[in-house]
């Protein structure tokens, strides 16, 4: 054989080999893909995901159908897709929990939230809202934090599990307002949210996304909420500055994939999520519940993971000051 005949021959082969691969990418998505929530449905990660996910399914082509792994503040859920096959068909609806708050709180997690994952983009971002049973005696901020402090730990604050946003968000509340409930614990928002409606505990803490609808029901009460001033969905409910208690963050939400997850698969996913957020009707479901969608420039996987690590940076000593005995709540 001529050299020139071996050349074409090795091209050839590269090519074969090379065939699968490029149409494979070019064929993703060719079936439906599994949406994890790391948390039980009715939670603020369950919202938005099933809301965002609709859309998204519209741009590629394929059902997007969500699974709910809830546990150990979202960790099952989110080390099962740090485990999965890395071929864009599992992925994960995580959070400020699952992928900052998490780490630090939960022992033995099996899955390192900066190297594990790859961030396809930030979903939404909503403050958190103080809601406490309906016949909580208190009407105002003050008054709320006035009669927590006085009953100690009397006083039952619910939360999704340790590491969860809502125990993120209570932990940095009770810190700055200088309170100390006893905490229970649950596999999720919407266990807690049942049994605050059943007055089984007294108060909560979590994004608005999963509570303005029984806020503006009179289900609940709210008393604050985390943002730096009203928010439109509850424009009721006066900002925790504005009561007193210095209490200000947002919590995001987002959409990632294992490591080693095809480029093609991520940037497909990307783009569907992007044309999702644009989507009039996804921007009004969520705005209506108090979420904000990311401006248009800050929804690229490089941006959401520059994002991530931020946030990680940020919280981690945060949370290691505010819960010196969170691992045993």
């Amino acid at each position: 054989m001529t050299a020139k005949r071996s050349c074409v021959a090795t091209l050839a082969f590269a090519a074969a080999l090379l065939l699968p691969a490029m149409a494979s990418a070019q064929s993703y998505p060719s079936r439906p893909i599994t949406v994890v929530v790391p948390f039980p449905a009715g939670g603020p990660s369950d919202v938005v995901a099933r809301i965002v996910t609709e859309g998204m399914s519209k741009h590629l082509g394929q059902s997007m159908v969500i699974e709910n792994v809830g546990g150990a503040g979202g960790t099952l859920g989110s080390g099962r897709v740090a485990s999965a096959d890395a071929d864009g068909y599992t992925i994960l609806a995580g959070s400020m929990g699952s992928h900052v708050a998490a780490p630090v709180l939960t022992p033995n997690i099996r899955y390192d939230s900066e190297r594990d994952f790859i961030p396809i983009g930030v979903t939404a971002d909503a403050p958190a809202v103080i809601v406490a049973r309906k016949d909580f005696p208190a009407n105002n901020l003050k008054e709320f934090v006035e009669y927590v402090r006085a009953q100690g730990d009397k006083v039952k604050q619910a939360h999704g599990g340790v590491g969860s946003s809502s125990h993120m968000a209570c932990l940095l509340f009770n810190t700055e307002a200088g309170l100390k409930p006893t905490s229970v614990a649950y596999k999720g928002t919407g266990p807690a949210m049942n049994d605050l409606l059943g007055g089984h505990v007294d108060f909560l803490c979590e994004q608005s996304v999963s509570v303005a609808s029984q806020v503006r029901g009179g289900a609940v009460k709210a008393f604050a909420v985390s943002s730096p001033s009203k928010i439109e969905a509850l424009p009721q409910v006066p900002a925790a500055k504005d009561g007193g208690v210095n209490y200000q963050m947002s919590i995001w939400s987002g959409i990632f994939v294992p490591k080693g997850t095809p480029k093609a698969a991520v940037d497909r996913l990307a783009q569907a999520l992007d044309k999702a957020l644009d989507d009039p009707g996804v921007i009004k479901r969520l705005t209506d519940l108090g979420g904000s969608i990311p401006a248009k420039a800050d929804r690229d996987p490089a941006k959401f993971d520059k994002l991530v690590k931020e946030e990680i940076n940020r919280w981690k000593p945060i949370l290691q000051a505010a819960a010196p005995a969170a691992k045993s709540n």
